[in-house]
């Protein structure tokens, strides 16, 4: 697989997560909004266009192709030693939730990146859109902090892959404004953050906002 490929797949997992999430929330929304929606769209998603461009801007080809380069210079932990991609795979993309998690817990401790996370904690509503609104320097932050990443593990862009598709996809998902059914909601809630989960994390009291950071 190339970076092209893998770039259109991300894009199009991506649209699709997106559309299905706001339709779910126009059929059977959970909380109607105080405030317009189409005010709250307009700078949730053109925060997402501009933190794109950032991306874009800072590493033009992706991450894809960063572990691409690595792998044919031979550099990184999985570059050195002949393990099956049936295990360095997962073992990165669980080691790439475990920094995404710490990296956010940093964000809420350190009062400057704070100040840059509070940006996302600021909408008055948590619909699916919650989930792309994010500070463009955090984004670049987070991408930066990913690419030492793929560089120091040597990653596959399969598991580059497999982790952006999960994060994104989950991160939209937690924040929809919608409902599941409670024996559901139960149960999912072992596996993935759900929307009951994660609203804590955007209470208003500092103890429940300091909590339920993952994914």
């Amino acid at each position: 697989m190339d970076s092209t490929t893998e770039m259109w797949i991300r894009l199009g997992v991506f649209i699709g997560v997106l559309a299905v999430m706001m339709c779910w929330e126009a059929l059977t929304p959970n909380r109607k909004s105080p405030v317009s929606e189409l005010a709250r769209w307009s700078t949730n998603f053109g925060l997402i266009f501009i933190g794109s461009l950032v991306v874009r801007l800072l590493i033009p080809a992706g991450l894809a192709a960063v572990a691409l380069w690595a792998q044919q210079h031979n550099i990184g932990l999985w570059n050195q030693f002949s393990v099956s991609l049936w295990w360095s795979i997962p073992i990165t993309v669980v080691l790439f939730d475990c920094l995404i998690y710490w990296q956010h817990r940093v964000f809420h401790r350190v009062p400057l990146l704070w100040r840059l996370h509070r940006v996302h904690h600021a909408d008055p509503h948590i619909d699916v859109s919650t989930g792309l609104r994010f500070h463009p320097i955090e984004i670049a932050l987070s991408i930066a902090i990913k690419l030492v990443a793929v560089v120091v593990l040597g990653t596959p862009i399969m598991a580059i892959l497999i982790f952006e598709v999960l994060l994104n996809a989950t991160a939209m998902f937690s924040h929809a404004n919608i409902a599941l059914p409670k024996n559901i909601e139960k149960t999912l809630r072992k596996v993935i953050v759900t929307q009951t989960m994660h609203r804590i994390h955007h209470s208003q009291i500092v103890s429940e906002t300091d909590s339920n950071f993952g994914f």
